[in-house]
Order: structure tokens, then C-alpha cells, then sequence
């Protein structure tokens, strides 16, 4: 996934623009920003800090690093019950 060029504070920056009545569209044109790129970001970070935010980021990659572990484990597993199926 491509990394973003705004960081936490940034967007906690626009996403409290919106909440303060500024127009949608408005705060888009300025940061440079689809208004589905601004709504999808109130969805996942609405009401957050920035800290929070790194929180957040965080813990998402380190669950996509565990998930490609148990991925790797996983087939890692079925190889080895093959070779011993064969065996037998």
C-alpha cells in the first residue's frame, strides 16, 4: 500500500476543519484531497488524536505482519502433511 504524504497531525488538522462547518469540498481543494479520500479518513480517524492515530497504525502493522506469519505457518504445515502423505 502506498504511504500517505500527510501524517497524523495533518489529518486530524482537516478532519477538525470539517468539524468546525468549513465546507467539505472547500477543505479538499485546499489539502489537495478527494472528498472520498476526506470521508474515508472521518470514517477510520474521526474523533482521534494524532497519538492515537500512530496507535492505530501501529496495531495495523503488526496484525498484517502477524497475519503473514500465520499465512507462512500455515502453508509451511500443509507442505510438511503432504510429504508425510506421501510417505505413506
Amino acid at each position: 500500500m502506498k504511504a500517505s504524504k500527510f501524517t497524523e497531525a495533518q489529518k486530524t488538522f482537516i478532519l477538525k476543519q470539517g468539524e468546525q462547518g468549513t465546507p467539505v469540498a472547500e477543505i479538499c481543494r485546499k489539502a489537495g484531497i478527494s472528498q472520498a479520500t476526506y470521508f474515508h479518513w472521518k470514517k477510520k480517524y474521526g474523533g482521534l488524536l494524532p497519538d492515537e492515530m500512530r496507535r492505530l497504525k501501529a496495531l495495523e502493522d503488526e496484525n498484517t505482519r502477524l497475519k503473514k506469519i500465520v499465512a507462512d505457518l500455515t502453508l509451511d504445515r500443509e507442505m510438511l502433511q503432504d510429504v508425510i502423505r506421501r510417505k505413506l
